[in-house]
């Protein structure tokens, strides 16, 4: 009687054992997995993040053309109103 609970006591520990170990073996893989998945994933958001960045720095580049032709137009505005002023008031320079 002894021998079989011992002998059953065994091979329930080896049984969780290998349970274990399998069970610890797959969820490595697994993990191994969604680690690669993840790093792929992560990639193809640099890749696009770097897209967006060049499109944006376009854009500011864009807009800082325009507020140079603006910046122009002033200058200019600012030079006619001068002599308008000068030629209606009669002022020498």
């Amino acid at each position: 009687m002894w021998t079989l609970m011992g002998v059953f006591g065994a091979s329930i520990f080896a049984m969780m054992g290998l349970v274990t170990g399998t069970f610890t073996r797959v969820l490595r893989a697994e993990l191994a997995g969604l680690r690669g998945d993840l790093a792929g994933e992560i990639g193809g958001l640099r890749g696009e993040v770097t897209g967006l960045r060049g499109e944006m720095g376009a854009r500011f580049e864009r807009v800082d053309a325009q507020f140079a032709r603006v910046d122009t137009r002033l200058d200019h505005l600012d030079r006619d109103v001068q002599a308008l002023t000068r030629k209606v008031f009669d002022r020498p320079e």
